[in-house]
């Protein structure tokens, strides 16, 4: 079942990317992804259990526009700070580490994913549950790990 929901899963990203239809491309299309399902199905769904897995992709997928919206945020922090005339001032780059909450191997993971979609952060090293994010200032790293740990334990149930 979990071939099938991830060649599923590569075709219709595949169209999407490529949007080529005619026979030849829409078949080595088809092969490839046979062929990446088959060896890697196991990868996307270790313990495929449906009912568990339903309610962690509809909370992902809500969690998704607060990621953006962070994003955007952060986005237009950035600028401000690379365009402030006082910008070497502001600036402070540094490694802050601190502890998670969160004990979910792929929650780690999408916690630290999201760390690095924020502009002015970046995870440099996760060991077990300690977090190493280097940052650009310190404003940047008052928030963590803060509310996006805890949207993120709410996707994999360890609220």
């Amino acid at each position: 079942m979990s071939m099938i929901i991830t060649f599923i899963i590569l075709v219709v990203f595949w169209i999407f990317m490529s949007g080529l239809l005619d026979p030849w491309h829409f078949g080595l299309g088809l092969l490839s992804c046979a062929l990446v399902s088959y060896m890697s199905h196991d990868l996307l769904f270790q313990d495929f259990k449906l009912r568990p897995k339903l309610t962690e992709y509809r909370r992902f997928i809500q969690y998704l526009p607060w990621l953006l919206y962070q994003i955007y945020l952060a986005n237009i922090y950035v600028v401000k700070l690379a365009l402030s005339p006082r910008m070497q001032e502001k600036i402070y780059p540094h490694v802050v580490k601190f502890k998670s909450r969160l004990k979910n191997e792929l929650a780690l993971v999408v916690f630290a994913d999201s760390i690095t979609l924020t502009p002015g952060t970046i995870t440099v090293l996760l060991e077990d549950d300690i977090f190493y994010v280097h940052a650009i200032d310190i404003g940047v790293t008052e928030s963590l790990p803060g509310e996006m740990e805890e949207r993120v334990g709410h996707i994999f149930g360890e609220d």
